[in-house]
């Protein structure tokens, strides 16, 4: 468990699956070479490639108990990437490891609606898809529930791609657990949620601050650690490559001065880490064990 001042902030690891080198086009095998003896075994296994953390955040206010994201989900079916369809994973028990069940969570933050951010929106009941967080409101962001809605946004696209939509979002808003928000929302408590476009348009975050300590929830701004080393690059899954850019560059920029925990959503090992100015770039520093755990 991590302590940012008075919220208390755990995590559900509900699959972990590899990326190849290729996730990053223009990574050369020397920068890899370089910086391999930090990143393994934590973030990047010499056979499998680059280790991928699906995870659940866990943010418990005085008052509140949110789950940030909520992985890909059992028993979807998920043409467009095969490797996250007909799961049968644990998750639900993790939870209740962490003392939490479905009807204790108050909030569900989805940063934005790829298929391994919002699975666990829904689990199959008597042959029909229903919100497993049914208690919870569900905050979305307007862009990008229009911009994944097969109806409106997604028109144009396959028709495979609109399973995620269907199965994990639309019962969820056909129950009237959605709240639409732009981003930019105090939630109270010290959290307010951030504009993150460029990996999707409509990606948004959460800043978390209690007692001079802050932690960022950086959703998938950075997929792995080595893009601290090199935030020009773009992961293959970027929707808009310039904007991504520009939005790593002023997350990493604000991270440094406020000395914030940042929080992404693939990390490998402890899941997250600070970053610290080093010249004209920034240097990676791990969440270790004994820091995440006291």
């Amino acid at each position: 468990m991590i302590r940012i001042g008075a919220i208390e902030i755990d995590w559900v690891e509900e699959v972990t699956v590899f990326d190849p080198p290729e996730l990053f086009a223009e990574m050369q095998a020397q920068d890899l070479t370089r910086h391999r003896p930090w990143l393994e075994p934590d973030y990047y296994d010499a056979e499998k490639g680059f280790r991928v953390g699906v995870l659940s955040w866990i943010v418990r206010t005085p008052s509140r108990t949110i789950i940030v994201d909520t992985g890909a989900g059992n028993g979807k079916t998920r043409p467009t990437s095969p490797r996250f369809g007909g799961l049968d994973t644990p998750y639900l028990s993790r939870l209740a490891e962490k003392g939490i069940t479905p009807d204790t969570v108050d909030t569900v933050l989805l940063t934005h609606l790829h298929l391994d951010h919002v699975g666990w929106n829904t689990m199959m009941r008597d042959g029909a898809w229903v919100p497993t967080f049914a208690k919870a409101r569900h905050l979305v962001s307007a862009v990008e529930l229009e911009l994944r809605d097969p109806e409106r946004g997604a028109a144009a696209r396959p028709p495979a791609s609109w399973q995620v939509y269907n199965d994990s979002v639309r019962p969820v808003l056909e129950a009237g657990l959605i709240d639409l928000v732009s981003g930019d929302e105090d939630l109270g408590e010290g959290l307010t949620l951030m504009r993150l476009p460029g990996h999707s348009a409509g990606q948004i975050g959460l800043h978390v601050e209690s007692q001079g300590q802050a932690a960022i929830f950086i959703a998938d701004v950075v997929h792995q650690p080595i893009q601290v080393y090199f935030p020009h690059w773009n992961s293959r899954y970027c929707e808009d490559q310039d904007t991504a850019r520009q939005t790593r560059a002023a997350i990493f920029t604000r991270a440094a001065e406020e000395k914030a925990l940042l929080l992404p959503a693939h990390f490998g090992g402890n899941h997250g880490g600070f970053i610290e100015r080093s010249g004209d770039g920034y240097i990676f520093r791990p969440l270790h064990d004994q820091e995440a755990r006291a």
